[in-house]
């Protein structure tokens, strides 16, 4: 890996009409104290989060990718893992339901080589509502009883992976089965999930939260679906440059 690149994380936000709250994650990830790049994946926003994107003032550490249309939170981050170059990649929700300032703690482990994969776990408290709450628990419980994970949070954002373990999966995601797919193929290719706690301010539905009933039984087929493909349907090479997997209507590199 060149030298610029190792112990870089890339901060992959898939962002779909926050214009609200766009400036305050951007200032919030800007001052996490770690090494990084940002790529920013707008998924069709219809709110003027695109005007503010474009805007921006060219930055040496910040890719703003357009998708055509509207395709899901996994299909950005699939676009936006298409752009990373760090040794580590970290998803960050652009809903400021998680603080960046957790970033340190996220990659200690990382850096350290105590673990490939890191998930940050949050408070075990039904303040996000008890649905929520409780569909959390219950696809933690089916993880670990279908793959022996042995983890407290699998739908957490936060979930930091060594970019060359991504780069072996061929992920099929679309929406929030991102997370269940992700989990599932780590845990297919052996990899242990180290764990940290982390902040946490949820959000409702009137303030903008976007994932839905009908996504938590999305994620449940996802964790038995992929619990019984065989591996090598899913499980390529690694390869350092792979293509945008959907259309891209606008993109601004760094220099």
């Amino acid at each position: 890996m060149d030298d610029r690149w190792k112990g870089c994380v890339s901060v992959v936000v898939p962002v779909y009409n926050e214009a609200a709250h766009l400036d305050e994650l951007l200032q919030a990830i800007h001052a996490a104290p770690v090494k990084k790049e940002i790529i920013i994946v707008d998924d069709g926003s219809t709110d003027g989060t695109r005007e503010k994107l474009q805007a921006l003032p060219p930055m040496d550490d910040l890719t703003v990718v357009f998708h055509e249309k509207n395709c899901g939170k996994g299909a950005a981050i699939r676009t936006a893992l298409a752009y990373a170059r760090g040794e580590y990649v970290l998803i960050q929700d652009s809903d400021l339901e998680y603080d960046p300032q957790d970033y340190p703690a996220l990659l200690r482990p990382l850096e350290a080589g105590a673990a490939n994969v890191v998930y940050g776990v949050r408070p075990d408290r039904p303040e996000r509502g008890l649905r929520f709450f409780l569909g959390a628990k219950l696809l933690t419980h089916l993880t670990n009883l279908l793959y022996g994970a042995g983890i407290h949070d699998e739908a957490t954002c936060y979930k930091v992976v060594r970019r060359c373990l991504l780069a072996r999966m061929q992920l099929q995601c679309h929406r929030f089965e991102f997370c269940p797919e992700v989990t599932a193929k780590l845990c297919r290719m052996g990899e242990r999930i180290e764990e940290v706690p982390i902040q946490y301010h949820p959000r409702s539905a009137d303030e903008g939260k976007k994932i839905r009933h009908s996504d938590g039984w999305q994620a449940i087929w996802t964790l038995i679906r992929y619990r019984f493909t065989p591996r090598r349907r899913w499980l390529r090479p690694v390869r350092d440059a792979q293509e945008s997997p959907f259309a891209v209507s606008f993109s601004r590199l760094p220099d």
